[in-house]
């Protein structure tokens, strides 16, 4: 069609005009169009115009009526179109409509008229029998219009609840063409962002699209608790057993919450609506559309991109043949959980390769299952431990031997070089020269940030960290913004950075559905991730916690609260990013005095901090245990924890220059392994702990090791980014030692 030129209000009206009749999910609902006012051009891409009932009896009747007349008016409005006529073409439409629609109950009713009439002719016309003819034929029945009848009160009332705007949801579209919020992806970030979304703006109405078929939901769950449960029936619905006991169910919500999506454009109080199975192929934004995968067009005024990210598999069985990748898992979802769930009840071995947070947590989780039956669980990785990226190394091989204790065979520094199929098992060729014959292999390996949006629609890709790039309020361009794991934001603190964590996903998609209602907040807030293996032993993590940056740890005896389960229990809330409203309220104070450690006195210090020959002998020795000391606790590794004359200069040796830093302190300790050549163990028991990971002086991440309910603590010393010369000092804020008799 072609736009009216001349007056504004011709170009309204040739606008609605044009959204109406060229869209395509406007074809079949012609019979819900009515009369199209200026204001209301904009609205028309959440579908079909209203139409108003003209009674409490005869609205399925006005809607056949009305198709004849919704004909006339598509021509009407393609010849104003047309020929133009500015203002008067839209003087005399309206003038027209007006007339038409009061003829509308007259058309409706001669249509009920024509009707009975027809089926009073075929009755006349029915053949008489035999004996019948010489009787005469009895007149037909006379058909009467029933008169309209008063409604009573009730029906009253019924009338006065139908709303003003009556939409036909039979023939309408299964997806909306318009919605004024609208987030692709429906996991963790979209959840939080729909929330935010709709504590700033009630009546906000919310569209998801997500490639999955499922509800939004949680994924920690699917790799920890879900695979404790000795209740079959929960799982196959879904729900677990929080390590305190209480049942809970992986999605947020129920189905209830959720309208449809082609009803949401009706729902007066606003909503959230779920398009699932359906993938978002591009977006113009100038046009503000969003492109699905099977040709459909939304309008939308803002735009949340929160795909997440994709499972990252390795070469080996990329190459393999279909046999191999058949039994080959990427684990991510819903559907990949139970999948494995059924393979492991049937499976005699299955191999996990990865050693990173998933691959050990599912070790464990599969490791415990083959406890009570037959499956032999293997978990292999590259790296000298578990989770060796994350954890320093004492500390990694400490949780490599835990993973073995629940039922698993560990093979670090181990990968696969080939992967072949023979007599129904998967043949995997190792490093080593070994071969691992096994019935299914787990890949956990990490994320790849779904990007295939950026190139089709002009979105910058981070070429260092991966995801889409954004600012420091997530926005990508205007109205587009960015959370979860597929954002690489600007971190006013730590610099650019991605990460893929759950309290990410929940503080990011936050902080974009606020900014998407105009708030226009920073990110500032640091994320934390935790990982557990099992009930007994787990950490909780804040910053950037890289193995390859020097680590200063401090260690304690732990208690029986010392546990993932214990803190369950306490808070009643198995995510542990949401205790941390709990964790506030119980070191609230603690938080308020976090600063700056002073260096202690050392004169008090001569009768307790052992000398670099004690600490050195103390560690050549497999029976001497080496003296504790307040906040600080000897370990058989080489860690700066393990140096305190490092960080502190025993008396004898003290002199007026400044204290020695920490890069010179972990000189000094690579100089001792050097001499005594002592390999690290993982015999020693790590009970709880702190360990802080540093660059240039500056603590800039920290593992709380089966501390819990302190993360507000760490959070905040991250977020000062200042240089601390006494550790130690620090590690006392999180009170270590509180729940030791």
């Amino acid at each position: 069609m072609f736009r009216i030129a001349g007056s504004v209000t011709a170009a309204r009206l040739t606008a609605a005009c044009c959204r109406t009749v060229t869209t395509k999910q406007f074809q079949v609902h012609g019979a819900s169009l009515h009369v199209l006012s200026s204001d209301t051009s904009r609205k028309t891409r959440h579908g079909p115009a209203h139409r108003t009932p003209p009674s409490w009896q005869s609205v399925r009747s006005m809607a056949s009526a009305g198709e004849s007349q919704s004909k006339i008016n598509y021509i009407f409005f393609g010849l104003a179109a047309l020929f133009g006529g500015g203002g008067i073409v839209y003087w005399w439409s309206r003038k027209y409509m007006r007339e038409t629609s009061k003829d509308t109950p007259k058309k409706a009713a001669a249509a009920v008229s024509s009707a009975s009439k027809e089926a009073a002719e075929t009755v006349a016309e029915k053949p008489v029998p035999e004996t019948t003819k010489s009787a005469p034929a009895a007149p037909p029945p006379a058909v009467e219009t029933p008169a309209e009848a008063a409604p009573d009160a009730e029906s009253k009332k019924l009338l006065d609840a139908v709303p003003q705007s009556y939409p036909d949801f039979e023939v309408m579209p299964e997806i909306p063409g318009h919605a004024k919020y609208l987030l692709i992806g429906g996991g963790t970030a979209s959840f939080a962002a729909f929330r935010a979304i709709r504590a700033s703006d009630a009546k906000a109405q919310v569209l998801v699209v997500t490639e999955e078929e499922e509800l939004p939901y949680m994924r920690p769950p699917l790799s920890k608790e879900l695979w404790y449960s000795d209740e079959p029936k929960l799982v196959e619905k879904m729900k677990f057993k929080q390590w305190n006991g209480k049942e809970r169910s992986v999605y947020y919500n129920p189905p209830s919450f959720y309208v449809e999506p082609k009803e949401l454009a009706y729902q007066e109080n606003g909503g959230v609506a779920v398009v699932k199975g359906r993938k978002v192929m591009k977006l113009n934004p100038q046009k503000q559309v969003a492109v699905l995968d099977n040709g459909w067009e939304i309008f939308y005024d803002k735009v949340l991109i929160a795909t997440g990210g994709r499972p990252r598999n390795i070469p080996v069985f990329e190459r393999a043949s279909q046999e191999v990748k058949d039994r080959v898992t990427l684990f991510r979802g819903i559907k990949d959980f139970k999948r494995l769930d059924e393979v492991s009840k049937n499976a005699s071995s299955i191999v996990v390769v990865g050693g990173g947070f998933l691959g050990s947590e599912l070790t464990c989780a599969l490791g415990k299952r083959s406890r009570d039956s037959s499956l032999k669980v293997i978990q292999m990785f590259p790296e000298q431990g578990n989770m060796g990226k994350v954890l320093p190394e004492y500390l990694s091989q400490w949780t490599t031997a835990k993973v073995r204790e629940e039922g698993a065979t560990v093979k670090p520094e181990t990968f696969v070089k080939r992967a072949r199929f023979s007599d129904g098992k998967v043949i995997l060729k190792l490093n080593t020269g070994e071969e691992i014959s096994t019935d299914h292999v787990v890949v956990a390996v990490g994320l790849e940030p779904n990007t295939e949006l950026a190139k089709e629609s002009g979105l910058e890709v981070d070429d260092m960290h991966g995801g889409f790039r954004v600012n420091a309020e997530l926005e990508a361009r205007s109205d587009i913004w960015v959370a979860g794991d597929a954002s690489s934001f600007y971190d006013i603190k730590l610099g650019r950075r991605r990460v893929e964590h759950h309290d990410h996903a929940v503080v990011s998609g936050r902080l974009a559905g606020e900014n998407m209602t105009g708030a226009k907040k920073p990110y500032w807030h640091q994320s934390m991730f935790w990982s557990d293996l099992g009930p007994d032993v787990g950490y909780e993590a804040i910053g950037i916690v890289d193995s390859s940056l020097p680590t200063v740890a401090v260690f304690a005896k732990a208690t029986e609260k010392d546990t993932p389960r214990a803190v369950v229990e306490e808070t009643g809330e198995s995510l542990r990013s949401v205790t941390e409203t709990e964790a506030l309220s119980i070191f609230g104070s603690a938080m308020q005095q976090a600063a700056p450690a002073t260096v202690p006195d050392l004169e008090v210090m001569e009768a307790t901090l052992p000398t670099k020959e004690e600490a050195v002998a103390a560690e050549s020795s497999e029976t001497t245990a080496a003296p504790e000391v307040e906040g600080v606790r000897d370990t058989k590794v080489f860690d700066l924890a393990n140096y305190p004359f490092a960080l502190f200069p025993h008396p004898e040796s003290a002199t007026d220059e400044p204290a020695p830093d920490v890069e010179a302190a972990a000189k000094l300790v690579a100089e001792v392994e050097a001499e005594n050549r002592v390999a690290p163990t993982p015999k020693e028991d790590y009970g709880k702990g702190v360990i802080f990971y540093l660059r240039d002086d500056i603590i800039v991440g920290v593992v709380l090791w089966n501390l819990f309910n302190r993360m507000p603590i760490a959070r905040k010393i991250v977020k000062e980014g200042k240089q601390h010369q006494d550790l130690a000092e620090v590690a006392k804020l999180f009170d270590l030692h509180a729940d030791e008799d």
